[in-house]
């Protein structure tokens, strides 16, 4: 088997990342740790993880990743939790498949917040979107 196992993001303010994730996701720290002389943190959001870097990117904005998508079958809750945080998010857009909401976190990252229209995703893509044959999200 193989699978996407994390993201790895460099990190300004590392307090800061880690409070984004843990508050706005429900994320959590599953390790601490000093590693190629910075800290480093993997935190578990849901069956996904992301590592962070106690470092910040090289041009602030402009990394290799575009944004980390986030799927949730709970996106209105989400979005209004990132909201009260204050954090920028888009309206919610709808499209066939999917509704999906932009936020910006820490260090201009773009992160996608997303949920599945079960009825309307396609067969061979409900497993790549953990939904059961009977519609529901398995996690």
């Amino acid at each position: 088997m193989i699978s996407l196992h994390h993201a790895h993001l460099m990190a300004t303010d590392i307090d800061a990342t880690i409070a984004f994730w843990c508050d706005g996701f429900g994320a959590q720290v599953v390790h601490d740790v000093e590693f190629a002389g910075a800290r480093n943190i993997f935190l578990r959001i849901g069956t996904g993880r992301i590592h962070l870097y106690d470092q910040p990117p090289k041009t602030v904005g402009q990394g290799t990743v575009h944004h980390i998508g986030v799927q949730t079958d709970e996106l209105q809750a989400v979005v209004q939790r990132l909201r009260a945080l204050g954090v920028s998010v888009t309206d919610i857009r709808h499209e066939p498949a999917a509704a999906y909401a932009m936020a910006q976190g820490p260090d201009r990252l773009l992160v996608e917040i997303f949920q599945p229209d079960p009825t309307a995703v396609p067969p061979e893509l409900r497993d790549y979107f953990s939904i059961s044959p009977a519609g529901l999200s398995e996690g």
